[in-house]
């Protein structure tokens, strides 16, 4: 018997994907982390490991509605770094 993988949407191409395959933004009472473990507490949001889907969810301000939070702009300039070295797209 298979093990149970939840779907989650991705905020910026809005495809349906298992949980494992996202990366997990957290927003809690601290501040907004990138959860790669995806075991932080507090509202989540999920991207693609695509820098395309970043650049459409910073566009579209999709971790922005999803995290009921404004983002700075030195995140998103975190998520690009993290992106550009984790991710070779």
């Amino acid at each position: 018997m298979q093990k149970y993988i939840p779907n989650r949407k991705c905020v910026g191409c809005q495809e349906v994907k298992p949980k494992n395959q996202l990366l997990r933004i957290a927003k809690n009472d601290r501040g907004v982390f990138i959860d790669e473990k995806q075991r932080l507490p507090g509202r989540g949001a999920y991207l693609c490991k695509k820098a395309e889907c970043l650049h459409l969810a910073k566009k579209k301000k999709g971790l922005e509605r999803s995290l009921k939070v404004t983002i700075p702009k030195e995140f998103y300039d975190l998520l690009d770094k993290f992106f550009a070295e984790n991710y070779k797209n």
